[in-house]
């Protein structure tokens, strides 16, 4: 999992439908840091910063009006 932008996130920051927001602190600054503009469709690597990691679908939310990121929750996989 390489060759892809990588950004921070709170993996238990999940809406209904199982999407990661990408509305914490550590996000935004890794967005800003790595000059990372969202729109639907981009793939993104994500990182709890501790352990775990995983590939995510950007895409907005229309119901929260935020960003979100789709997971596969079977793919998540430690860092290695």
């Amino acid at each position: 999992m390489t060759g892809m932008e990588k950004i921070l996130v709170d993996f238990h920051n999940s809406d209904k439908k199982g999407r990661v927001r990408l509305n914490t602190n550590g996000t935004r600054t890794d967005l800003e840091k790595n000059n990372i503009i969202l729109i639907e469709g981009i793939e993104l690597l994500l990182h709890d910063g501790d352990e775990l990691v995983t590939k995510g679908i950007i895409n907005y939310s229309k119901d929260e009006n935020i960003w979100v990121a789709e997971i596969d929750w079977n793919d998540l996989k430690n860092k290695e």
